[in-house]
């Protein structure tokens, strides 16, 4: 499972990816929208992205979010914020997001949406790929 942390705030995000790299989880961080595209770009590897709703300058998470799922369809978003929204939530919902948790969030909970995304990730990737071969067969 890899994952890729987005959050301005810097101490954070380093807390979240030691935790997550205690529990044996590959995990990256940046700090920006602009930048989680730029890495999305570079690295497909990637399976699941969390993304502060809330960032200083640049593109928030609800930009970040509508960008990562025009590009990246299948990447499940798990958005995170400080700031209880039910407007906010919602609007992440709708646009795709998988789940939406409050900061500060418990490791162990965030850990298990993790890997509830990664697997609701892989199922799609596995009846995609059973479409093509019965497509294939037909042919």
């Amino acid at each position: 499972m890899n994952i890729l942390f987005v959050d301005d705030e810097e101490d954070f995000r380093e807390t979240l990816l030691k935790r997550m790299k205690k529990r044996k989880v590959n995990a990256s961080g940046v700090s920006s929208g602009e930048e989680a595209l730029d890495f999305l770009k570079q690295n497909n590897e990637t399976d699941v992205v969390v993304l502060d709703v809330r960032m200083k300058g640049g593109m928030d998470g609800i930009r970040a979010l509508k960008e990562i799922k025009t590009l990246h369809p299948r990447l499940e978003v798990i958005m995170l914020t400080g700031h209880a929204s039910l407007e906010v939530a919602k609007e992440g919902m709708e646009l795709g997001a998988f789940d939406y948790l409050m900061k500060p969030v418990d490791v162990d909970d965030l850990l298990y949406k993790l890997q509830d995304a990664y697997k609701k990730k892989k199922i799609h990737e596995e009846k995609i790929k059973k479409i093509g071969e019965v497509i294939e067969a037909g042919k």
